[in-house]
């Protein structure tokens, strides 16, 4: 069986804090009650190349010395993650960036207190193409029917 309605891709990083902190296990079990796919799941270390590419967007701002030296601190987890809508289910289940704004019951908001947020998380479809390339060869993102879909998607939604 093949659900195509529901291959939407996104990318969370666990980052370092989230990592020395011990909280992989509750970002995945997070991501899995939702009913969201794991589709690739790897530890890495992050090297300057790939965080100028990842933060480009900051690479001139004054704060970014240190946003590099704190993402290079320790291995991150990156994982792929699959479902209907999948970018915005992800974000809503991180909660805001700024930690200490993010509603309980959010990573963010049960699990960090301000800039050392735990996680980033794709913000929209074409950034998530983007860092899915970024961060998984093809090789390390699984393509499986997840039967589970049949119990958290009705029939018109999994097509």
């Amino acid at each position: 069986m093949k659900f195509e309605g529901v291959n939407e891709k996104t990318v969370l990083i666990v980052k370092p804090d989230g990592v020395q902190r011990g909280l992989v296990g509750e970002v995945l079990k997070r991501l899995e009650m939702k009913g969201l796919k794991i589709a690739g799941l790897k530890m890495m270390y992050l090297n300057e190349e790939k965080l100028r590419e990842h933060y480009a967007h900051h690479v001139e701002k004054p704060f970014y010395p240190g946003l590099e030296k704190f993402m290079k601190s320790s291995p991150v987890v990156a994982v792929c993650v699959e479902g209907k809508n999948s970018v915005a289910a992800v974000r809503l289940i991180a909660g805001v960036t700024n930690a200490s704004q993010a509603d309980g019951g959010t990573i963010r908001g049960d699990l960090a207190m301000g800039v050392c947020n735990v996680v980033h998380c794709s913000d929209s479809i074409d950034t998530a193409k983007a860092e899915v390339k970024r961060f998984f060869e093809d090789s390390e993102v699984y393509e499986y029917d997840k039967t589970e879909y049949l119990h958290v998607y009705m029939d018109d939604e999994r097509n």
